[in-house]
């Protein structure tokens, strides 16, 4: 299959919304901004959907924020400090902060907050299994009492998904998805205004108190809100996006489809530019939990077929330069990313008649295999429709449900068999501070229950990733990420399907828009 035949069935898929709701959009305070996908979830800490992220940077806020270099800087804090042994930390809180329901951030609250991420993003969970305890020593100060040193502590707090949520909503199990939206960022959420499939709307905290020193970049620094509301019209079909942006009924387009970068360049009113370099890595992620790909030789046989130049081809291959294939766990060119087992594992056999003998040797039998490929990403649907094509032509009974992206999040967190509901590969980007360090990889983990979803089980896996913490020097975690990739190949949590660096668009009046994920604070009209 070709790679516009394949983009083409994506937007054939793709219901088209309509234009943006001019009434509510007028006037020089309104950011237009059209989004990758509708939002399926309000609750940063219960899903890594992308579009969910980029909400909480304008809904919520984070003790420490992260530079451009992702350092981390003080944010909600005044500052802070260690002990000498290095095991207590005390975090003070600036003055000023407040909630979007007009109550003070109190330490109490940002205690609560730090519990329920430590359930479950990745570096949360290794400083979780580190503190020892954490108490209000008064409103404004929190202490930290760790069982051993840990300094990514600072790091940690500083990730988007570590947001400070009111007590009473972030006593919540963190694999209990919240729906109610109060922070302290510089946006609040107008869920009367939120139409499910079409618009999300933004209006200034008028309570928000920028921090009054710090650079701004990427999500550190003063956080200033020049646009009295922002308003994310959804649009799945880009060939509508592309229209929208280029009439001038929205100011910025997230992710244009990399067939239209090309004449979207050469429109000199607008910006073209990657702001994210950590990039998307395509992933097929398996169920680890349900038969066949419980069964680790059945998803070797899968790896085995899969090439990845042919994959990101179908993705990017309107602008090539886009394309870093082959990859491993890490982008190429980062201080982790490693070699160790890509020339074997990502170019795919060509023997069709040996991997369909392979399989059925494996112990498949035929059973029929749910795959949830999205169609309003057009970029997901791409990379779907050739790994699905590939999964068919080697002998499996491919169930191929096309699903809007807010349903394929949902439905991930199912961990009933196929006949239940459940499922047994989606397909997704692995993007963000992930795709750099072990410290914060999602994808690559084996911690099982506690996994993302997949769940998958790798002691091996786990404890190089300990050792990688404690390690004295950067040779030595590069020696040990190395050893993880090898350990990666061997127990395949996913099948990393290439990278590709997505652009973003926006007309170029629009100034200070940050490197990094999207963020609606610091931007101004020039």
């Amino acid at each position: 299959m070709q790679r516009r035949d394949i983009l083409k069935s994506a937007l054939a898929g793709a219901a088209a919304l309509a234009a943006p709701n001019l009434a509510l959009a007028q006037g020089k305070n309104v950011l237009r901004f059209v989004p990758q996908s509708d939002l399926a979830s309000l609750d940063p800490v219960w899903t890594t959907a992308d579009v969910t992220r980029n909400y909480s940077l304008a809904v919520f806020d984070t003790l420490f924020g992260l530079d451009a270099q992702f350092n981390p800087q003080p944010q909600m804090l005044a500052g802070f400090t260690t002990s000498a042994d290095k095991l207590t930390w005390e975090l003070t809180l600036r003055d000023g902060l407040m909630f979007h329901d007009n109550t003070k951030v109190l330490a109490t609250d940002c205690i609560a907050s730090i519990k329920r991420f430590a359930q479950r993003d990745p570096l949360g969970q290794a400083l979780g299994a580190r503190i020892a305890d954490m108490t209000a020593v008064s409103d404004k100060l929190i202490r930290i009492r760790l069982s051993q040193p840990f300094g990514l502590l600072p790091s940690a707090l500083g990730q988007p998904y570590c947001v400070m949520q009111p007590e009473r909503l972030a006593k919540t199990d963190g694999f209990t998805q919240i729906t109610e939206a109060v922070g302290s960022g510089p946006f609040r959420f107008k869920a009367d205004e939120r139409l499910p499939g079409a618009r999300v709307v933004f209006e200034k905290f008028a309570g928000y108190v920028p921090r009054a020193d710090g650079v701004p970049t990427a999500t550190s620094g003063p956080k200033v809100a020049y646009f009295d509301r922002v308003e994310w019209t959804v649009m799945p079909d880009p060939g509508t996006a592309q229209s929208a942006l280029i009439n001038g009924e929205v100011d910025w387009w997230e992710n244009p489809s990399i067939d239209l970068i090309p004449p979207l360049r050469k429109d000199k009113r607008l910006t073209v530019r990657v702001t994210d370099v950590t990039g998307e890595i395509g992933c097929l992620r398996f169920n680890h939990l349900q038969p066949p790909f419980n069964n680790p030789a059945i998803r070797k046989i899968v790896q085995r077929a899969m090439n990845q130049k042919d994959v990101m081809s179908a993705v990017a291959g309107a602008e090539p330069s886009l394309i870093k294939a082959p990859i491993g766990l890490f982008v190429p060119g980062t201080s982790y990313a490693s070699d160790v087992g890509i020339a074997d594992n990502t170019n795919g056999w060509h023997d069709l008649a040996k991997i369909k003998a392979d399989l059925i040797a494996a112990g498949y039998k035929g059973e029929k295999i749910v795959v949830l490929a999205s169609t309003t990403q057009p970029t997901i649907y791409a990379e779907a429709q050739v790994a699905g094509d590939v999964l068919t032509r080697i002998g499996f009974n491919v169930d191929f449900q096309t699903l809007e992206w807010g349903t394929v999040v949902a439905r991930r967190a199912s961990k009933e068999p196929v006949e239940k509901g459940g499922w047994n590969i989606f397909f997704t980007y692995l993007g963000g501070t992930g795709n750099i360090s072990p410290a914060t990889m999602s994808g690559g983990r084996g911690n099982g229950e506690k996994a993302w979803f997949g769940w998958p089980t790798s002691p091996k896996m786990e404890a190089l990733r300990e050792e990688w913490f404690a390690a004295p020097d950067l040779p030595a975690q590069q020696k040990l990420t190395a050893a993880m990739q090898a350990e990666f190949w061997d127990f395949l949590p996913y099948i990393p399907l290439g990278m590709y660096d997505q652009p973003t668009a926006y007309f170029s009046y629009l100034k200070d828009v940050r490197d990094g994920f999207p963020q609606f604070y610091g931007v101004k009209k020039g």
